[in-house]
């Protein structure tokens, strides 16, 4: 198995096997600590928080897309808002307390910003750049294409 693969058996090893069993460990603690009811009820209010906050910060995250793509504007900041708020609210969707917790991490406006960094930097490290000598688009035989933009509007 090449080492990509290997990864993502990890990764899929913690996602079905680690959280799930983590989630249990922390519903079991806080049910005892609180009682049953206590924790049921904890879980239902952290649903309604985690849906206003989801719809809050998602239209939120739509309009200053849209404004960005009006104004001509690359929306690569709103596009990774976008994503974060998307991955945070599918979190919220399983029961549980952490993935409740990593969920709202990723949709508040305060702590957004660091995961939309790393967001950036994976995806930056996952785009490869090829140049063959020069830089400028390339032929797929590496010459150069000379060329020029025309805007039409």
């Amino acid at each position: 198995m090449s080492s990509r693969g290997r990864r993502w058996a990890a990764v899929l090893a913690v996602a079905f096997i680690v959280v799930p069993l983590l989630e249990l460990y922390v519903l079991i603690q806080v049910g005892q600590v609180i009682g049953p009811w206590w924790t049921i009820l904890l879980l239902v209010l952290d649903s309604i928080l985690g849906g206003w906050l989801i719809r809050r910060e998602g239209s939120r995250a739509w309009r200053a897309l849209r404004a960005a793509v009006e104004q001509g504007k690359l929306p690569a900041r709103e596009l990774a808002d976008g994503v974060l708020v998307v991955l945070g609210g599918a979190l919220m969707l399983s029961p549980g307390f952490v993935t409740d917790a990593f969920g709202i991490l990723l949709i508040l406006p305060v702590t957004r910003p660091v995961f939309r960094r790393l967001l950036t930097s994976y995806a930056a490290s996952r785009v490869v750049v090829r140049t063959h000598g020069r830089p400028g688009p390339t032929a797929g035989d590496g010459s150069v294409v000379r060329g020029e933009v025309v805007d039409e509007r």
